[in-house]
């Protein structure tokens, strides 16, 4: 029971990982951006939870679905799968509107020109 956060996290970013290459959406779309871009993502998010846990703000929640591994003091191994897929999440989601617009704008190009 240990291990369900993480797989479930795990399943959550595979999922991404399949919509990604099914709509070509951030890292099918430019390889070399996204990892640019996920990397400076987790740095800021994990910047951002050791400034919480210095300043006493978070605490790590005692569950018995996390591994009870930590990366750090009140840092759990699971909040980096978690924050990947926060990031992932949101490149996504920026790939996706990006791409409706993008192709919205060409429709009505298109329908000018006709």
């Amino acid at each position: 029971m240990g291990l369900l956060y993480l797989l479930a996290l795990l399943v959550s970013i595979t999922g991404m990982v399949v919509l990604d290459r099914r709509f070509t959406l951030f890292f099918f779309r430019d390889a070399r951006r996204a990892s640019i871009v996920l990397a400076a993502g987790l740095a800021f998010f994990i910047a951002w939870d050791l400034a919480g846990i210095g300043f006493g703000i978070f605490f790590r929640g005692e569950t018995s679905f996390m591994t009870g591994l930590q990366l750090a003091p009140e840092l759990p191994v699971e909040e980096l799968f978690f924050l990947t897929l926060l990031c992932y999440l949101a490149m996504n989601l920026f790939g996706f509107l990006t791409r409706q617009r993008v192709t919205a704008a060409s429709a009505r190009s298109a329908a000018v020109r006709s």
